[in-house]
């Protein structure tokens, strides 16, 4: 679990937009897991859980936008999609880099995260899946609930849509 936490972190919160919630997504994630599937074989855990991840995107997802519909209905704020950023995590590196280099790696980071919130719910998840956390065409096919045919083709398209998006950083 500790090998994953801070990769479906971010996951989480390029999907949400919004630190507590994704923080709250991988906790509730990972205890399901440890809770329901902790029987069954090491090399199964890694689909398992980024299947519960993206369900418990979506069902905070769902309740944002039932809470959103809601607030503005009674003529109330809608919630800022994003929080401040964390200044330990913006902090420099103190590794000595070259301040050029960490600057165009930041504005490459935010150009993919940026287009990565662009694409479609689907598209992103076989993207993250396949590309970012490594795993295999059948393991993100189990853990997105589809055939290694679908994975495939949503990765195709989110990866000539990132292309397009991405030009100069790609």
């Amino acid at each position: 679990m500790s090998s994953v936490e801070h990769r479906a972190f971010r996951i989480a919160q390029m999907a949400l937009r919004h630190r507590e919630d994704a923080l709250d997504s991988v906790q509730d994630a990972m205890l399901q897991l440890a809770r329901r599937y902790a029987q069954r074989p090491r090399e199964e855990w890694p689909p398992l859980f980024y299947r519960i991840l993206q369900s418990r995107i979506r069902d905070c997802q769902r309740r944002r936008a039932v809470r959103n519909r809601i607030m503005s209905f009674f003529g109330g704020q809608r919630e800022a999609d994003d929080d401040p950023p964390d200044p330990i995590e913006a902090a420099a590196d103190p590794g000595g880099r070259d301040p050029s280099v960490q600057l165009a790696q930041g504005m490459a980071m935010q150009a993919l995260e940026s287009a990565l919130a662009a694409l479609p719910g689907r598209q992103r998840e076989a993207f993250i899946l396949r590309i970012l956390e490594g795993l295999d065409v059948a393991q993100t096919a189990k853990s997105m609930g589809c055939s290694e045919g679908s994975v495939k083709t949503h990765l195709s398209r989110a990866v000539h849509s990132l292309r397009q998006s991405l030009g100069d950083h790609w």
